[in-house]
């Protein structure tokens, strides 16, 4: 007979196993559940869920040696700061989102180097190819989001641990209305796109919006020749 489901707050909170991976069964693992559950959608809490897993499956593919806790908390909160509170903080929301991560472990007096490790997975999740040469909760933090943002190494995971994981915490229409999240995260703040990923997402969803040009940025500067 399958783990049984509990119905919270509209989301449905899934068994803590799937795929030979356990959520780490600490206070601290729980506490930060229960935040993210109750301050994201449910589509960003199944999304970051996944990452996680995703996260530590390839982990173990890459014979990486991580902290579960760690890698836990930075894959929940990573996208944290799309919520309408930041939306004006004229920051970056990996920034945002590792902030309230660091807020989070802070409280329960973890090490500064383990909230160092956080709080960088968080900021770098959408700066492809750094990540990955970084401890190994800054590199699987990235690619548990790679994997199930972008379908990066898709095949590096058996299609049965894939069907479990998804079964637990279900992708309908995922591609559209995460698009749908990131716009509505960053729309208000398009500043933030410049150099960075989501800049293509403005462009492709916002009327109007111009990316920042690193090259008119550089000539058009105050310097003199």
């Amino acid at each position: 007979m399958p783990p049984k489901r509990v119905q919270v707050n509209a989301v449905t909170i899934a068994p803590s196993s799937a795929a030979g991976v356990l959520v780490p069964d600490t206070a601290i693992a729980r506490e930060a559940t229960q935040l993210v559950r109750d301050t994201v959608s449910e589509l960003v809490y199944h999304h970051s869920r996944r990452v996680f897993w995703f996260g530590a499956l390839q982990g173990r593919n890459r014979d990486l040696s991580f902290d579960p806790e760690l890698l836990y908390v930075g894959a929940l909160f990573h996208d944290l700061g799309l919520g309408e509170p930041f939306h004006g903080s004229g920051r970056r929301f990996e920034v945002d989102s590792a902030d309230e991560a660091r807020r989070f472990l802070s409280s329960h007096q973890v090490p500064e180097d383990s909230i160092r490790r956080v709080w960088t997975a968080i900021a770098l999740h959408t700066t492809p190819g750094i990540p990955q040469f970084m401890e190994p909760e800054v590199a699987l933090v990235t690619a548990g989001v790679e994997y199930d943002v972008l379908g990066i190494g898709y095949e590096d995971i058996s299609e049965a641990d894939r069907a479990e994981i998804v079964a637990l915490h279900p992708r309908p229409d995922f591609k559209r209305r995460i698009l749908d999240a990131f716009t509505d995260g960053i729309r208000p703040k398009p500043e933030t796109t410049f150099g960075n990923v989501k800049a293509d997402v403005l462009e492709h969803y916002v009327p109007g919006f111009e990316r920042g040009d690193f090259v008119r940025t550089i000539l058009d500067s105050p310097w003199p020749e």
